[in-house]
């Protein structure tokens, strides 16, 4: 545990917090997306409020909703930077009914994401896209990358699941000397958005129990990974087989899919 230098609150571990102390990088998140006064904008662990304050002082918004798992940080954000446009939420992000966010949606998400449950927030986020209009979140470099690949080393399920459903960005990385405590990872800024149209996959959940199985060992070919499965059925050319599936793209192991569906 740690004392934040400002507040004299313990910084709780379980809830890996690492606070921002660069303002031109909060800033730079606010500017990546489109607030007007009708936006309605939610923030996730928001700490001592360090970019809930540059997000109340842009002023073109309607709403802000901040979700803090921290029952202390929830009640020293509330008292110190009061705004009727604001509502702190003592809650677990993980935890929340999102029928809630139906009547002000499409929401505008920013945050500097808790590193330990990103991909529980990514998919939260996936699947509850049709309330979300944009966002620019903060994570570590590595996830970045998984999220970002096309081929090769660290290509995978995430990166190939989440460029389905949403458009991304690569934006600012984030040395740990900008938060306190420095992690010890940098991080990155991502600005996404939900994908307005999607290509139909037949059977599309079994469609990503395939995916995973073809991945399972990365430097394993196709046919080596499906070899214990019941995926092998014929229908897979030989010559697709041979390849890794970090040598495939969405449109080829959609089109593989899809032979396998005949």
């Amino acid at each position: 545990m740690v004392k934040s230098y400002s507040q004299g609150i313990v910084l709780k571990k379980q809830y890996g917090q690492h606070f921002l102390r660069e303002q031109s990088i909060v800033d730079n998140m606010v500017a990546a997306v489109d607030l007007n006064k009708e936006s309605s904008v939610f923030e996730i662990g928001c700490g001592d409020g360090f970019l809930t304050r540059t997000i109340l002082k842009h002023g073109k918004l309607a709403r802000l909703w901040v979700f803090e798992i921290d029952p202390e940080w929830a009640t020293f954000v509330s008292k110190s930077m009061p705004n009727p446009k604001m509502t702190v939420h003592q809650e677990n992000i993980l935890d929340v009914d999102w029928s809630r966010f139906e009547p002000n949606a499409p929401w505008t998400l920013l945050a500097n994401l808790p590193y330990q449950i990103t991909f529980p927030i990514l998919h939260m986020l996936q699947k509850n896209r049709a309330l979300l209009k944009e966002g620019v979140i903060m994570v570590q470099e590595e996830v970045a990358q998984k999220l970002m690949k096309d081929s090769g080393r660290g290509y995978g399920f995430p990166a190939l699941y989440f460029q389905r459903f949403f458009e991304w960005k690569v934006l600012d990385k984030i040395p740990p000397t900008a938060f306190l405590p420095p992690p010890k990872v940098y991080s990155r800024l991502l600005y996404f958005k939900p994908r307005k149209t999607l290509e139909p996959i037949t059977n599309e959940e079994l469609f990503w129990k395939f995916i995973k199985a073809c991945f399972k060992q990365p430097r394993r070919t196709l046919k080596n990974n499906l070899n214990s499965t019941h995926y092998l059925n014929g229908k897979i050319p030989e010559e697709k087989l041979i390849l890794r599936a970090q040598q495939l793209s969405m449109e080829d192991l959609m089109s593989i899919w899809e032979l396998m569906q005949k």
